[in-house]
Protein backbone atom coordinates (compact mmCIF):
# COMPACT_ATOMS: atom_id res chain seq x y z
CA UNK A 1 0.00 0.00 0.00
CA UNK A 2 1.38 3.54 -1.22
CA UNK A 3 2.31 5.60 1.65
CA UNK A 4 -0.11 9.09 2.03
CA UNK A 5 0.51 11.93 -0.25
CA UNK A 6 0.82 15.82 1.15
CA UNK A 7 -2.49 16.15 -0.09
CA UNK A 8 -4.10 12.93 1.93
CA UNK A 9 -1.71 13.45 4.96
CA UNK A 10 -3.57 16.78 5.52
CA UNK A 11 -6.87 15.06 4.81
CA UNK A 12 -6.15 12.64 8.08
CA UNK A 13 -5.01 15.42 10.36
CA UNK A 14 -8.74 16.99 10.15
CA UNK A 15 -9.87 12.94 10.53
CA UNK A 16 -7.99 12.86 13.63
CA UNK A 17 -9.22 16.13 14.60
CA UNK A 18 -12.60 15.67 13.93
CA UNK A 19 -12.25 12.01 15.98
CA UNK A 20 -11.28 13.38 18.51
CA UNK A 21 -13.93 15.54 18.68
CA UNK A 22 -16.43 13.30 18.17
CA UNK A 23 -15.68 11.57 21.31
CA UNK A 24 -15.60 14.34 23.24
CA UNK A 25 -18.87 14.89 22.31
CA UNK A 26 -19.56 11.26 23.35
CA UNK A 27 -18.26 11.72 27.15
CA UNK A 28 -20.42 15.06 27.52
CA UNK A 29 -23.82 13.78 27.97
CA UNK A 30 -22.14 12.48 31.03
CA UNK A 31 -20.43 15.67 32.74
CA UNK A 32 -22.76 18.41 34.02
CA UNK A 33 -22.68 21.48 32.46
CA UNK A 34 -22.06 23.61 36.08
CA UNK A 35 -18.41 21.85 35.66
CA UNK A 36 -18.02 22.51 31.96
CA UNK A 37 -20.70 24.84 30.70
CA UNK A 38 -18.55 26.10 27.96
CA UNK A 39 -17.62 22.63 26.90
CA UNK A 40 -20.92 21.59 27.09
CA UNK A 41 -21.69 23.56 24.12
CA UNK A 42 -19.78 21.44 22.08
CA UNK A 43 -22.74 18.86 22.00
CA UNK A 44 -24.97 20.68 20.09
CA UNK A 45 -22.12 20.16 16.93
CA UNK A 46 -22.10 16.35 17.63
CA UNK A 47 -24.63 15.85 14.45
CA UNK A 48 -22.25 17.77 12.16
CA UNK A 49 -19.10 15.99 13.56
CA UNK A 50 -20.37 12.34 12.70
CA UNK A 51 -21.44 13.62 9.38
CA UNK A 52 -17.77 14.56 8.91
CA UNK A 53 -16.93 10.99 10.26
CA UNK A 54 -19.07 9.58 7.94
CA UNK A 55 -17.34 11.24 4.85
CA UNK A 56 -14.13 10.58 5.88
CA UNK A 57 -15.11 7.08 5.73
CA UNK A 58 -16.35 7.16 2.21
CA UNK A 59 -13.40 9.17 1.66
CA UNK A 60 -10.73 6.45 2.38
CA UNK A 61 -13.16 3.51 1.45
CA UNK A 62 -12.69 4.49 -2.13
CA UNK A 63 -9.02 5.00 -2.06
CA UNK A 64 -8.70 1.27 0.00
CA UNK A 65 -6.92 3.35 2.48
CA UNK A 66 -6.34 1.64 5.75
CA UNK A 67 -6.82 5.06 7.62
CA UNK A 68 -10.51 4.02 6.89
CA UNK A 69 -10.30 2.20 10.13
CA UNK A 70 -10.58 5.24 12.06
CA UNK A 71 -13.97 6.58 11.04
CA UNK A 72 -15.23 2.79 10.87
CA UNK A 73 -14.24 2.78 14.86
CA UNK A 74 -15.36 6.01 15.53
CA UNK A 75 -18.74 5.07 14.16
CA UNK A 76 -19.08 2.28 15.70
CA UNK A 77 -18.40 3.77 19.20
CA UNK A 78 -21.08 6.09 18.54
CA UNK A 79 -23.93 4.31 16.90
CA UNK A 80 -26.22 4.58 19.74
CA UNK A 81 -25.63 8.32 19.23
CA UNK A 82 -26.07 7.51 15.38
CA UNK A 83 -29.71 6.63 15.81
CA UNK A 84 -30.74 9.45 18.53
CA UNK A 85 -29.72 11.39 15.41
CA UNK A 86 -31.13 9.62 12.51
CA UNK A 87 -33.63 6.15 11.85
CA UNK A 88 -33.88 4.94 8.97
CA UNK A 89 -36.77 2.83 9.36
CA UNK A 90 -39.83 3.71 11.60
CA UNK A 91 -42.70 1.75 13.18
CA UNK A 92 -46.48 1.82 12.33
CA UNK A 93 -48.20 -1.12 14.61
CA UNK A 94 -51.65 -2.05 13.95
CA UNK A 95 -54.15 0.09 15.89
CA UNK A 96 -56.21 -1.23 18.90
CA UNK A 97 -59.10 0.53 20.47
CA UNK A 98 -57.23 0.52 24.01
CA UNK A 99 -54.34 2.76 22.42
CA UNK A 100 -53.30 5.81 23.48
CA UNK A 101 -53.05 9.01 21.19
CA UNK A 102 -50.55 11.32 22.69
CA UNK A 103 -49.77 14.96 21.29
CA UNK A 104 -47.16 17.57 21.97
CA UNK A 105 -46.48 20.55 20.64
CA UNK A 106 -44.79 24.42 21.56
CA UNK A 107 -47.54 26.80 20.26
CA UNK A 108 -45.43 29.42 20.52
CA UNK A 109 -48.74 31.71 22.19
CA UNK A 110 -50.44 30.46 18.62
CA UNK A 111 -48.87 33.12 16.95
CA UNK A 112 -49.59 35.88 19.45
CA UNK A 113 -47.06 38.46 18.35
CA UNK A 114 -47.31 37.68 14.81
CA UNK A 115 -44.14 36.48 14.08
CA UNK A 116 -45.44 34.20 11.43
CA UNK A 117 -48.08 36.79 8.79
CA UNK A 118 -51.33 34.78 8.90
CA UNK A 119 -54.25 35.71 10.99
CA UNK A 120 -55.39 32.08 10.85
CA UNK A 121 -52.19 30.63 12.64
CA UNK A 122 -54.77 29.54 16.16
CA UNK A 123 -57.21 28.69 13.59
CA UNK A 124 -55.38 26.26 11.84
CA UNK A 125 -53.54 24.89 14.91
CA UNK A 126 -57.07 23.76 16.19
CA UNK A 127 -58.16 22.54 13.31
CA UNK A 128 -54.78 20.31 13.15
CA UNK A 129 -55.37 19.23 16.65
CA UNK A 130 -59.18 18.26 15.84
CA UNK A 131 -57.93 16.16 13.06
CA UNK A 132 -55.13 14.29 15.25
CA UNK A 133 -57.68 13.88 17.61
CA UNK A 134 -55.36 12.78 20.26
CA UNK A 135 -56.32 11.54 23.96
CA UNK A 136 -53.76 13.67 25.52
CA UNK A 137 -52.58 16.75 24.32
CA UNK A 138 -49.67 18.82 26.15
CA UNK A 139 -49.28 22.32 24.83
CA UNK A 140 -46.07 24.58 25.58
CA UNK A 141 -46.14 28.24 25.48
CA UNK A 142 -49.86 28.19 25.84
CA UNK A 143 -51.77 30.80 25.75
CA UNK A 144 -55.49 31.64 26.44
CA UNK A 145 -55.71 34.73 24.66
CA UNK A 146 -56.09 32.55 21.06
CA UNK A 147 -59.46 32.47 22.52
CA UNK A 148 -59.35 28.50 21.20
CA UNK A 149 -61.54 25.99 22.79
CA UNK A 150 -61.00 22.49 22.74
CA UNK A 151 -64.05 20.69 24.38
CA UNK A 152 -63.80 17.80 23.03
CA UNK A 153 -61.75 17.35 25.86
CA UNK A 154 -64.05 17.52 29.20
CA UNK A 155 -60.59 17.01 31.41
CA UNK A 156 -57.84 19.91 31.43
CA UNK A 157 -55.13 21.36 34.01
CA UNK A 158 -54.02 24.69 32.40
CA UNK A 159 -51.47 27.01 34.27
CA UNK A 160 -50.41 30.41 33.12
CA UNK A 161 -47.95 33.02 34.83
CA UNK A 162 -47.33 36.83 34.25
CA UNK A 163 -49.10 40.33 34.27
CA UNK A 164 -50.19 41.43 31.04
CA UNK A 165 -49.29 38.48 28.72
CA UNK A 166 -50.18 35.31 30.65
CA UNK A 167 -48.51 32.29 29.34
CA UNK A 168 -47.30 28.92 30.53
CA UNK A 169 -48.78 25.21 29.84
CA UNK A 170 -51.50 23.29 29.06
CA UNK A 171 -52.54 19.39 29.13
CA UNK A 172 -56.02 18.21 27.78
CA UNK A 173 -57.76 15.11 28.59
CA UNK A 174 -60.17 12.50 27.03
CA UNK A 175 -59.61 10.62 30.45
CA UNK A 176 -60.36 11.74 34.40
CA UNK A 177 -57.47 13.73 35.61
CA UNK A 178 -57.18 12.74 39.29
CA UNK A 179 -54.57 14.80 40.36
CA UNK A 180 -52.44 17.38 38.91
CA UNK A 181 -49.29 19.90 40.09
CA UNK A 182 -46.60 22.41 38.76
CA UNK A 183 -43.24 22.24 39.24
CA UNK A 184 -41.29 25.58 39.36
CA UNK A 185 -38.37 26.07 38.35
CA UNK A 186 -36.21 29.25 39.87
CA UNK A 187 -35.05 32.14 38.24
CA UNK A 188 -37.18 31.19 35.42
CA UNK A 189 -40.35 31.84 32.78
CA UNK A 190 -40.43 28.14 32.23
CA UNK A 191 -42.42 25.48 34.13
CA UNK A 192 -43.01 21.85 34.39
CA UNK A 193 -46.78 20.50 34.73
CA UNK A 194 -48.54 17.42 35.51
CA UNK A 195 -51.44 15.41 35.19
CA UNK A 196 -52.59 11.85 36.43
CA UNK A 197 -55.07 10.34 33.75
CA UNK A 198 -56.66 7.46 34.62
CA UNK A 199 -57.08 5.15 32.14
CA UNK A 200 -59.44 2.01 32.70
CA UNK A 201 -57.74 0.60 36.08
CA UNK A 202 -54.46 2.75 35.04
CA UNK A 203 -53.64 5.73 36.38
CA UNK A 204 -50.18 7.62 33.87
CA UNK A 205 -48.60 10.76 35.16
CA UNK A 206 -47.97 12.32 32.34
CA UNK A 207 -45.70 15.33 32.51
CA UNK A 208 -45.45 18.45 30.10
CA UNK A 209 -41.89 20.29 30.46
CA UNK A 210 -40.84 23.45 28.89
CA UNK A 211 -36.44 23.76 29.80
CA UNK A 212 -34.76 27.19 29.62
CA UNK A 213 -34.34 28.84 26.36
CA UNK A 214 -31.08 29.04 24.71
CA UNK A 215 -32.84 31.86 22.34
CA UNK A 216 -31.06 31.38 19.39
CA UNK A 217 -33.49 32.08 16.28
CA UNK A 218 -33.35 30.92 13.01
CA UNK A 219 -32.00 34.18 11.46
CA UNK A 220 -28.78 33.63 13.49
CA UNK A 221 -26.54 34.11 10.94
CA UNK A 222 -27.55 37.99 10.17
CA UNK A 223 -24.65 40.16 11.29
CA UNK A 224 -23.30 37.64 13.52
CA UNK A 225 -20.05 38.98 14.01
CA UNK A 226 -17.12 37.51 16.71
CA UNK A 227 -18.46 39.53 19.44
CA UNK A 228 -22.05 38.65 18.91
CA UNK A 229 -20.94 35.08 18.51
CA UNK A 230 -19.08 35.07 21.69
CA UNK A 231 -21.91 36.47 23.48
CA UNK A 232 -24.29 33.74 22.17
CA UNK A 233 -21.47 31.40 23.33
CA UNK A 234 -21.28 32.22 26.34
CA UNK A 235 -26.10 32.84 26.71
CA UNK A 236 -26.08 29.37 25.77
CA UNK A 237 -23.38 28.23 28.45
CA UNK A 238 -25.62 29.73 30.95
CA UNK A 239 -28.89 28.31 29.58
CA UNK A 240 -27.40 24.60 29.61
CA UNK A 241 -26.72 25.29 33.30
CA UNK A 242 -29.51 26.40 34.17
CA UNK A 243 -30.93 23.65 32.36
CA UNK A 244 -28.96 20.85 34.56
CA UNK A 245 -30.81 22.54 37.41
CA UNK A 246 -34.24 22.45 35.87
CA UNK A 247 -33.38 18.71 35.20
CA UNK A 248 -32.75 17.81 38.87
CA UNK A 249 -35.53 19.19 39.86
CA UNK A 250 -37.93 17.18 37.37
CA UNK A 251 -35.53 13.65 38.09
CA UNK A 252 -36.33 14.56 42.34
CA UNK A 253 -40.10 14.81 41.71
CA UNK A 254 -40.23 11.68 39.42
CA UNK A 255 -38.61 9.38 41.62
CA UNK A 256 -41.38 10.14 44.33
CA UNK A 257 -44.26 9.17 41.59
CA UNK A 258 -45.54 5.63 42.13
CA UNK A 259 -47.17 5.72 38.96
CA UNK A 260 -45.97 5.29 35.30
CA UNK A 261 -44.44 8.15 33.50
CA UNK A 262 -45.03 10.13 30.11
CA UNK A 263 -42.56 12.90 30.22
CA UNK A 264 -43.31 15.20 26.97
CA UNK A 265 -42.19 18.74 25.55
CA UNK A 266 -40.04 21.17 24.54
CA UNK A 267 -36.55 20.56 26.63
CA UNK A 268 -34.46 23.27 24.53
CA UNK A 269 -31.15 20.97 24.02
CA UNK A 270 -29.96 18.38 21.74
CA UNK A 271 -30.09 14.18 22.37
CA UNK A 272 -26.68 14.50 22.70
CA UNK A 273 -26.95 16.80 25.65
CA UNK A 274 -26.42 16.25 29.66
CA UNK A 275 -30.26 17.13 30.17
CA UNK A 276 -31.53 14.73 27.81
CA UNK A 277 -30.22 11.73 29.58
CA UNK A 278 -30.70 13.02 32.78
CA UNK A 279 -34.48 13.71 32.17
CA UNK A 280 -34.84 10.18 29.73
CA UNK A 281 -33.17 8.29 32.57
CA UNK A 282 -34.24 4.44 31.93
CA UNK A 283 -37.27 5.86 30.31
CA UNK A 284 -37.96 4.67 26.34
CA UNK A 285 -37.37 7.64 23.79
CA UNK A 286 -40.55 7.91 21.20
CA UNK A 287 -38.60 9.02 18.29
CA UNK A 288 -35.68 5.97 18.88
CA UNK A 289 -38.27 3.11 19.14
CA UNK A 290 -40.97 3.81 16.45
CA UNK A 291 -39.60 7.32 14.28
CA UNK A 292 -37.65 7.67 10.67
CA UNK A 293 -35.71 10.44 9.87
CA UNK A 294 -33.93 13.18 11.29
CA UNK A 295 -36.83 13.71 13.48
CA UNK A 296 -36.87 17.09 13.27
CA UNK A 297 -38.96 19.55 15.76
CA UNK A 298 -37.57 23.34 15.29
CA UNK A 299 -37.59 25.05 12.41
CA UNK A 300 -34.05 26.02 12.32
CA UNK A 301 -32.48 25.90 8.43
CA UNK A 302 -29.12 24.93 9.07
CA UNK A 303 -29.56 21.09 10.01
CA UNK A 304 -31.94 18.96 12.00
CA UNK A 305 -32.65 20.37 15.54
CA UNK A 306 -34.70 17.45 17.81
CA UNK A 307 -35.16 19.30 20.95
CA UNK A 308 -38.92 18.28 21.77
CA UNK A 309 -39.02 14.67 23.11
CA UNK A 310 -41.88 11.88 24.84
CA UNK A 311 -40.27 9.52 26.76
CA UNK A 312 -42.61 6.49 27.94
CA UNK A 313 -42.36 3.89 30.81
CA UNK A 314 -40.25 1.30 29.63
CA UNK A 315 -43.25 -1.34 30.12
CA UNK A 316 -45.25 0.65 27.61
CA UNK A 317 -45.19 -0.20 23.91
CA UNK A 318 -44.30 2.91 21.33
CA UNK A 319 -46.91 1.81 18.64
CA UNK A 320 -46.07 4.63 16.14
CA UNK A 321 -44.47 8.09 16.72
CA UNK A 322 -44.33 11.09 13.95
CA UNK A 323 -43.21 15.27 14.08
CA UNK A 324 -45.19 16.93 11.37
CA UNK A 325 -42.35 18.99 10.02
CA UNK A 326 -44.61 20.32 7.20
CA UNK A 327 -46.92 22.05 9.45
CA UNK A 328 -45.11 25.42 10.05
CA UNK A 329 -47.33 27.46 12.23
CA UNK A 330 -45.00 28.09 15.56
CA UNK A 331 -41.46 27.82 15.69
CA UNK A 332 -41.60 23.80 16.85
CA UNK A 333 -43.80 21.09 14.92
CA UNK A 334 -46.32 19.10 16.69
CA UNK A 335 -45.78 15.17 17.78
CA UNK A 336 -47.77 12.52 17.33
CA UNK A 337 -47.29 9.40 18.74
CA UNK A 338 -49.32 5.84 19.72
CA UNK A 339 -48.66 3.97 22.69
CA UNK A 340 -50.24 0.60 23.93
CA UNK A 341 -50.26 0.58 27.95
CA UNK A 342 -51.15 -3.06 28.59
CA UNK A 343 -47.36 -4.12 28.06
CA UNK A 344 -46.08 -4.57 31.56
Amino acid sequence: MKKLSWFNKVIFFFNVLVAIGTLLGYVLPFLAPKLFPLLSVFTLILPSLLLLNFFFLLYWAIQVKKQVALSVVILLLGFTFITKFYKITGKEEATEPEDIVLMTYNVRLFNLFKWIPDEFVPQKIKEFVDLQDPDILCLQEYSKSAGLNFKQYPYKYVVSHGDKIKTGQAIYSKHRIIDKGEINLPNSNNNVIFADVLIQADTLRVYSIHLQSVSISPDIHEKLDEEKSKRIFKRIASAFKEQQMQSELIQSHMKDATHRKVICGDMNNSAFSYVYSNIKGELKDAFIEAGSGFGKSYDFPYYPMRIDYVFVDPSIQVKSFKTYSDFKNSDHFPIVTRLALDER
